[in-house]
């Protein structure tokens, strides 16, 4: 039987197991802001939302009951993580404490997965870690009724919102967990780093808790310094990121501190790592294209030191704890507040002072447009991924201090922002050392009136193509600049029309006319807008525009047979709507590259590491059965 459970027999109760727990396995003497009171609630049964920043402990939140519930008697925690890496280092680390601890997941070999469910089933784990995808299983909600179930941790919590910046579609079941006889009435934890209020309110209706203990920590980082440097062309940030690490003393191969740049793209991390080891840096750089094997590699150098500069993009981090990062810098914006919060609480870990620098441009926003646009052609995901965009554009143009405008997105109204009642005294705003700032826009530009927006609306319906909004504003302010002449915009019937206009407050209104859906965007890599449901093809054929290209009719190949009857096959299996397995341009993307390996496979649009990960070997193994015959 379980250790932790035998314990119980041995030893009189302790009037506070928690703590005891904390002392024994965990070595600390008491709990840090916000744990004590996540874990009280927990251990009495109750349902708990924590909502603690980077590195304040949110584990120890639902590890601290699960092992007073199993010394107890009380079963297994269920903790549903979404990364494998994630789950193989608590588990690690909680074996390594002596905890009966255990991970089900797909890069396991039917062996290892037998031996994991056999010491599930009698009884041997006080956590069992699993994707919420298996989580919501018939074969796994099966095998919950062979056992008893303390709890239900589930491990950040805001991929259940559709507002979070990690949606994820599989956690949207994960309150069918509850609806279980066995699983009915222990407690629910919902953990995250990054939740704004409104993703809090969401994924407490979607988790179907039962009136939460509401944790929420303390977001200020005392030790950390952030910076925004306002930078255009590679050159330039390259040169800052060299600067940043020099000063940070980390060209040596041997010494303390480490650093992590984030970039947008695998292109843009591979460049910059390069440009990092020509300039003498002990660098290595990380990102979902490369194989497994690479990435294991960069990140072991990466935790002994062997490097002390990784480059890389958002597939690293999740569950990333080292104690020395001395800067984090972001070589691009990342798509919205919360990543970047995120990413950037990995610096500093170990209380000494850290520095968080983020070098802007303008065209990061398109970067980051077309990287939410590949992955989700919904409404609703371009609206949220616009939200989080205006979110890191006033972010970047502040004047305020930083520290308190990140801590007010996640934990104060709107009407907190600038109060400045945290204010850190160690940022760039605080200290008086912004440079190359535009200044701070105090509050979003207000659209124009309705007389204005009738205009627009006529303007865009007598358009020849889809142009960029801000073209269009130029155009509608009579500009006669090259690209708007290139275009003959300054033909157009209501060039000038709104002269007195503020540029800003044309495109704050047309932005307002695609929240409405009255106009909608078109293409990706630079984004246009257009009449919503008006056809392109037949009103752009006339007058010189260029004809838009059909699709060829024709019989659909044996490949992309298969791969529509997978996208069904596994749709059925996992619950989804078959464009939530990739959508029709990703088989049409498959069929004409046939793709030999996953590297090839990270370059097809609409397949993500999640999605490569998932479906990736088989996709693969169906592109080399209906390789066409070669000719002898």
């Amino acid at each position: 039987m379980l250790d932790e459970a035998s314990a119980a027999h041995s030893a009189p109760a302790d009037p506070d197991p928690a703590r005891a727990v904390l002392r024994e396995v965990f070595g600390y003497d008491d709990f840090r802001g916000g744990q004590a009171t996540a874990v009280d609630a927990l251990v009495s049964g109750r349902d708990a939302v924590v909502l603690l920043p980077t590195g304040a402990g949110k584990s120890l939140c639902y590890q601290v009951p699960a092992i007073v519930a199993a010394r107890r008697g009380d079963g297994t925690t269920i903790v549903v993580s979404p990364l494998i890496a994630l789950m193989n280092d608590q588990v690690g680390a909680l074996v390594g404490r002596g905890v009966a601890a255990a991970a089900l997941h797909s890069h396991q070999d039917e062996l290892e997965q037998r031996a994991v469910i056999g010491a599930f089933v009698r009884g041997e784990l006080a956590l069992l870690y699993v994707s919420p995808e298996r989580a919501t299983l018939d074969s796994f909600k099966r095998l919950l009724a062979r056992v008893r179930v303390a709890m239900i941790a589930i491990d950040e919590a805001h991929c259940v919102s559709q507002w979070g910046h990690d949606f994820r579609p599989e956690y949207l079941r994960l309150h069918e967990l509850r609806e279980l006889p066995q699983v009915a009435r222990v407690p629910l934890a919902a953990l995250t780093a990054t939740a704004t209020p409104r993703v809090m309110k969401e994924l407490i209706a979607s988790l179907a808790l039962r009136a939460p203990a509401m944790v929420r920590g303390d977001f200020r980082r005392p030790n950390l310094s952030f910076a925004v440097r306002h930078l255009r062309g590679d050159a330039a940030r390259i040169e800052a990121v060299i600067a940043a690490c020099d000063e940070a003393g980390l060209r040596a191969r041997t010494g303390t501190g480490r650093a992590i740049v984030y970039c947008a793209t695998r292109k843009k991390a591979e460049a910059v790592a390069d440009a990092l080891k020509s300039a003498g840096f002990p660098a290595g750089y990380y990102h979902a294209g490369r194989t497994a094997l690479a990435r294991e590699r960069a990140q072991g150098a990466f935790a002994l030191g062997r490097t002390r500069v990784l480059v890389a993009t958002n597939a690293f981090g999740m569950g990333i704890d080292y104690p020395d990062v001395r800067v984090i810098i972001h070589a691009q914006a990342p798509g919205s507040l919360e990543a970047y919060y995120q990413e950037a609480g990995r610096a500093g870990r170990d209380g000494l002072p850290a520095r968080c620098l983020l070098l802007y441009g303008p065209g990061d926003l398109m970067t980051q447009r077309r990287l939410a646009q590949s992955g989700s052609t919904s409404v609703a995901a371009q609206q949220r991924a616009d939200d989080a965009l205006v979110a890191i554009e006033r972010y970047a143009s502040a004047t305020r201090c930083r520290q308190a405008i990140l801590c007010a997105h996640f934990t104060g109204p709107d009407d907190d922002l600038f109060t400045g009642a945290i204010a850190c005294g160690r940022c760039d705003a605080c200290t008086g050392a912004i440079v190359d700032a535009p200044g701070e826009r105090e509050a979003p530009v207000a659209a124009l009136g309705d007389d204005a927006r009738r205009l627009i609306l006529d303007a865009i319906a007598q358009l020849r193509r889809p142009v960029g909004k801000a073209l269009l504003a130029k155009a509608l302010r009579g500009s006669r600049a090259k690209p708007v002449l290139t275009l003959a915009l300054d033909h157009h019937p209501h060039h000038g029309a709104l002269a007195e206009a503020d540029e800003d407050a044309i495109v704050a209104t047309i932005d307002a006319l695609i929240r409405e859906r009255r106009v909608e965007r078109r293409g990706k890599k630079y984004p246009t807008v257009w009449l919503a449901g008006r056809p392109l093809a037949r009103e752009a054929s006339h007058e010189g525009a260029p004809r838009t290209a059909r699709p060829a009719r024709g019989r659909a190949s044996d490949l992309a047979r298969a791969l529509e009857a997978f996208r069904r096959k596994k749709a059925r299996e996992l619950d989804w709507k078959s464009y939530m397995v990739f959508q029709r341009r990703t088989i049409v993307a498959i069929d004409r590259s046939r793709p030999r390996s996953r590297d090839e496979l990270a370059r097809i649009p609409g397949l993500g590491p999640s999605k490569i990960d998932r479906f990736g070997d088989d996709i693969l193994a169906l592109v080399r059965r209906h390789q066409p015959a070669v000719q002898e």
